[in-house]
């Protein structure tokens, strides 16, 4: 029976096999995290001095609406929500508006930021700035409005009623809608055909 020969190993070579180190095993490569987008603290500034300018104007105007308007207060106590936006009227032949505003949740005093825009024809010379204050009644009318935007059909105007408000004794489709500038409440500026939206700008 033929035997194998034990293979021996000099010292030397079987040492330096054994200080060899193992090769190193790649580390698991981890899924690349996108950086964070940098933060513009001069933007931040803007955006939450702007926020103050419409908080001021809102507090300002319905306070003005409360003393001039009885019936205003009277509603404003049954309100779920309520908003308030600075208004421009211009043109020439082509009329616009714009303008900012917030929606208050009345309970919470929660705030969303809001913008407001039209566009069509009429017979608007100059500029007039104005105010529109809304008051919501229900959570479902505030909701929608802050949420999915709203848009002023020829119900506004049921709503405002024929003085701006003046003479409004109710809510219409959970909204009543007052007008007023410097001199106090109006008529005279139609808000049909205007859009409200959240400002993604200022409420993300």
């Amino acid at each position: 029976m033929r035997r194998f020969r034990r293979l021996a190993i000099p010292p030397l070579v079987l040492a330096v096999l054994l200080a060899s180190p193992l090769p190193a095993q790649e580390p698991a490569k981890e899924a690349a995290v996108p950086a964070p987008t940098p933060v513009d603290p001069w933007q931040q500034m803007r955006l939450e001095a702007k926020r103050k300018e419409i908080d001021a104007m809102a507090g300002e105007t319905l306070e003005r609406l409360m003393i001039r308007n009885p019936k205003a207060k009277e509603l404003y106590e049954k309100v779920y929500g309520y908003a308030v936006f600075d208004s421009f009227k211009f043109g020439i032949g082509l009329s616009g508006a714009g303008g900012s505003g917030v929606a208050v949740e009345k309970a919470s005093g929660k705030r969303i930021y809001m913008k407001m825009g039209s566009a069509g024809l009429g017979l608007t010379l100059g500029g007039q700035r104005y105010k529109v204050v809304f008051l919501m009644q229900d959570s479902e009318t505030f909701d929608r409005f802050v949420t999915k935007g709203w848009y002023a059909d020829a119900s506004a105007r049921a709503a405002a009623g024929p003085e701006g408000g003046a003479s409004g004794t109710a809510f219409v489709n959970g909204l009543a809608v007052f007008q007023l500038n410097s001199g106090g409440l109006m008529a005279s500026v139609d808000i049909a055909s205007t859009w409200y939206s959240r400002d993604t700008a200022l409420s993300p």
